[in-house]
């Protein structure tokens, strides 16, 4: 009963590494999918649509929300099982993707709602002798 007991402890272990290293995995392929911080700040467009169409395909978080899901999975089920020694630190790099993921998808709507209505107000700002 001891060797299996032993053996089961550190099968455990090895699963709780893998856990561990799957969600460092997925949130650093968040990471990577969100955009870069030159990208959201330096344009080169000849007017506002410019930057601003520019801006909306530089807030783009490909599969960021996806990698984060993944990570937050394989977090829960970590936790649940109390495969983790110290899960803080992975908690704290969830948030901090979490918290930045929403700020560029909010950003993304903004910036789109904004795409609409500028050429709108252009066009009713326009004299008939523009």
């Amino acid at each position: 009963m001891g060797q299996s007991t032993l053996g089961d402890d550190d099968l455990f272990g090895e699963a709780a590494d893998e856990l561990r290293s799957d969600v460092e995995s997925h949130l650093e392929a968040a990471r990577a999918e969100l955009p870069e911080a030159d990208a959201v700040w330096e344009t080169e467009a000849d007017n506002v649509l410019g930057v601003l169409n520019g801006l909306a395909a530089a807030l783009d978080v490909g599969d960021a929300e996806e990698e984060l899901r993944q990570a937050k999975k394989w977090f829960s089920v970590g936790e649940r099982a109390d495969a983790f020694d110290d899960a803080a630190d992975l908690a704290a790099a969830i948030e901090d993707v979490d918290e930045t993921l929403s700020l560029v998808v909010e950003g993304g709507e903004q910036v789109n709602a904004l795409t609409g209505t500028v050429p709108e107000l252009r066009s009713a700002l326009q004299t008939d002798g523009d």
